[in-house]
């Protein structure tokens, strides 16, 4: 059957299990199983844009952030910027008034600061991965091109019901298997159509 929806996520959940007495659980695997996944996973699925003006010194994170992909000052020439962790800003700028332009970025609770503190009202934009929220929502890209994933992901939640079951390790060997090539696919991706060139060094 296909597996396009929630709908049929869960019936073909509940098809490869084969326990009815678990039925009413498995909504409960599929959304364990998507938590593992966003942990795990960064690819382009999961890629969104920002660009944010800094104010007093911070921006706020942008919604359902994950992890930062990369930021920069966006003016001409544009400034990449670094990340560290915020105890190394604090450390190596601990001006926290106008003192530059950044050139490194750290988040610190649900802000981005930044070394040196910016003298400016600088604009920073970037990529970030972002959890791109529960499929029983949207069925959303990462889904519909991944559904193997959300399968084999929200069956392995249940090996906690399955006493020595002799499916779970076919079960997580496929889940492995999927997991490593749609990371490998979007790594490749990331360099593909790049012309070779010999790096020094």
């Amino acid at each position: 059957m296909a597996i396009t929806t929630n709908a049929e996520l869960e019936t073909a959940v509940a098809n490869w299990l084969h326990r009815s007495d678990l039925t009413s659980r498995i909504p409960e695997f599929v959304t364990l199983g998507e938590t593992r996944l966003f942990r795990e996973l960064r690819v382009k699925d999961m890629e969104s844009s920002f660009s944010t003006a800094i104010t007093s010194g911070t921006i706020t994170l942008p919604t359902s952030y994950v992890d930062l992909k990369y930021a920069y000052v966006d003016e001409s020439p544009v400034t990449w910027l670094e990340r560290k962790p915020a105890a190394w800003i604090f450390e190596k700028y601990p001006t926290r008034s106008s003192d530059g332009k950044p050139k490194f970025i750290a988040r610190q609770a649900s802000t981005f600061i930044f070394g040196p503190y910016p003298d400016s009202t600088y604009t920073i934009a970037g990529v970030y991965y972002k959890n791109i929220g529960p499929v029983s929502s949207s069925a959303h890209a990462l889904f519909t091109n991944n559904p193997d994933l959300y399968l084999f992901g929200a069956l392995l939640e249940a090996v906690p019901f399955l006493e020595d079951d002799k499916r779970v390790p076919l079960w997580l060997a496929k889940y492995n298997d999927s997991l490593t090539r749609l990371q490998g696919q979007s790594d490749r991706e990331e360099y593909s159509g790049s012309t070779l060139a010999v790096r020094p060094g």
